[in-house]
């Protein structure tokens, strides 16, 4: 997780929305992968994603799911616009079925190696660019 708040702040994200665990912020290894930045980058809790992002849906926001899956598409595809919500999965067990039927688009990462997947943290680092890039 403090990859995650060093990489939101880098692209300038304006709010990480955390759902399942709270994050610890006593973690001393969360401190020193994110090098303060959990101090800079605003974040919150919701326990329940799924209203969080009709809440955020109602405010104009267009959601990206990072998933792979049988439907998704290269995020290079799709439509890069304002008001983005981007959402991750834990690495255990991905972003469930209730949250992928209520995001706009459903995107995954061109591969080219033998592997089928990359952590979090570097998955997230490439859709960040991809949306932050035009």
């Amino acid at each position: 997780m403090g990859g995650i708040f060093r990489l939101a702040d880098a692209f300038g994200v304006s709010e990480i929305i955390f759902g399942g665990e709270q994050p610890d912020l006593s973690s001393s290894r969360l401190r020193k992968t994110a090098r303060n930045t959990e101090k800079q980058v605003h974040f919150s809790y919701s326990e329940n994603i799924c209203k969080t992002l009709d809440l955020l849906h109602s405010k104009g926001f267009n959601s990206i799911a990072l998933e792979i899956t049988t439907t998704s598409k290269s995020i290079q595809q799709i439509p890069i616009k304002d008001k983005i919500v981007l959402i991750v999965g834990s690495e255990r067990h991905g972003i469930s079925e209730e949250i992928l039927n209520k995001v706009h688009y459903i995107v995954h990462i061109d591969m080219f190696g033998a592997n089928s997947s990359m952590n979090v943290a570097q998955a997230t680092a490439i859709a960040l660019y991809e949306v932050t890039r035009l």
